[in-house]
């Protein structure tokens, strides 16, 4: 705590707006610069607390979606994106709107197991932009008995009342080797 209170009177004496405050009335108006201080130091303490959970609560269903892939259950796959109309899946050349219809492709392009192959995804970067959305970059992999296929995907999450669902999801393939 102490090291809040000196962050906050250290704030104080380097913000002139602050300062200014002080002047104007000395005892009550010096206390609320000092409350505001200490409680901006704080909220900068615990913000990386929070961006340690929300990117540990994207992580975990991405990788949830990976061992639903590689166990065959797409429906299951697909409790990684909102079950809304609005949510959109680009890819190839085309653009995709709505969970049914997300869902609907990957269930025509994936019908069988060898077809799924196994999934791996790696190099994520997770980046919050507030507390309730944030972008998740990465590569994926397939691993099938006659081809590995691959590519690179970007994902905008939105934190939902269920949790934390994907909302855009633009992948892309390499082209084949």
């Amino acid at each position: 705590m102490l090291a809040l209170a000196e962050a906050g009177l250290v704030a104080y004496q380097r913000l002139p707006m602050l300062q200014a405050i002080h002047r104007s009335n000395s005892g009550r108006r010096r206390a609320i610069a000092m409350i505001f201080c200490i409680s901006t130091a704080a909220i900068m303490f615990a913000a990386p607390t929070q961006t340690q959970n929300a990117t540990a609560q994207i992580r975990a269903v991405l990788s949830a979606q990976q061992e639903a892939w590689n166990r065959g259950d797409i429906d299951r796959f697909m409790n990684g994106y909102a079950r809304s109309p609005s949510t959109v899946f680009v890819s190839e050349d085309t653009i995709r709107r709505g969970w049914e219809t997300v869902r609907e492709r990957y269930r025509k392009k994936y019908s069988d197991r060898a077809k799924m192959g196994t999934l791996t995804f790696s190099d994520l970067e997770i980046a919050l932009f507030s507390p309730d959305a944030a972008v998740a970059l990465g590569r994926w992999r397939l691993e099938r008995a006659k081809d590995r296929p691959h590519g690179c995907f970007t994902l905008i999450f939105k934190r939902l009342p269920e949790g934390w669902r994907i909302v855009h999801d633009h992948t892309s393939a390499a082209p084949p080797k």
